[in-house]
């Protein structure tokens, strides 16, 4: 993808759920519609993400107990709960990438074209979803059990946020500015797979985001550090 998002080790979904019982799963979504009205009279808005308690961004979903549910059971059991009926399947599968680091974790991401209206639908149900917006973390001792696990999730989350899909002429604001927050775990990388595989945003623009936001953060380190002059 780039220097600065690693490159993460792509596998089919058969592939993945031949991984041993030593391999979490994590299923998330990323629901998105055509906007045909435009912001300003020039700039499209087309999807959301969502931000975690923790003020990390992520797209909708979690982990999932294989010993319990398939992948899109367990999906759909956290998206039930916080963002309404929505079911997604085997059909809206995308990709799945298996995760650096201690943890072995291999990361399916799914994808649902929604109609601009289904998708206005989703927000306004998680609008009013159970304790949405309250700054909930994770609840005190041992990880809840895989029933209770879809619950905690959506308790877990401050509410949905759109992605800005365009980049103002300063080259920084818009698309690079969002590049710039913090993402959890695989999100980064999944949301630039996703734009680049959907035909969502060019490759090249892509780049260049990544680049602008990059330099961004570096310029900010560089004036909380004392000058070593």
């Amino acid at each position: 993808m780039s220097a600065v998002v690693p490159e993460l080790k792509q596998i089919s979904r058969v592939e993945a759920m031949r991984l041993g019982p030593g391999w979490s799963h994590s299923c998330h979504a990323m629901l998105y519609a055509a906007n045909p009205g435009q912001l300003f009279g020039r700039i499209p808005m087309r999807f959301s993400m969502q931000m975690r308690f923790d003020g990390l961004l992520g797209f909708p979903g979690g982990f999932v107990d294989r010993r319990f549910w398939s992948l899109e059971d367990g999906l759909n059991r956290v998206l039930g709960l916080g963002l309404g009926c929505l079911r997604l399947t085997e059909a809206d599968y995308l990709s799945s990438h298996l995760t650096e680091g201690p943890h072995r974790v291999v990361a399916h991401l799914y994808a649902r074209q929604l109609t601009l209206e289904q998708l206005h639908a989703v927000e306004i149900s998680a609008v009013h979803s159970r304790d949405h917006g309250l700054e909930v973390g994770p609840p005190p001792g041992p990880r809840p059990p895989p029933w209770g696990l879809a619950l905690a999730l959506q308790r877990w989350v401050l509410g949905l946020v759109r992605v800005p899909l365009y980049t103002q002429k300063d080259r920084v604001g818009g698309f690079p500015n969002f590049l710039s927050n913090a993402f959890i775990s695989t999100a980064k990388y999944q949301l630039l797979f996703a734009l680049k595989v959907l035909n969502m945003m060019p490759e090249e623009k892509l780049a260049e985001a990544v680049a602008a936001a990059t330099e961004k953060q570096k310029k900010a380190l560089e004036k909380l550090l004392p000058s070593s002059s």
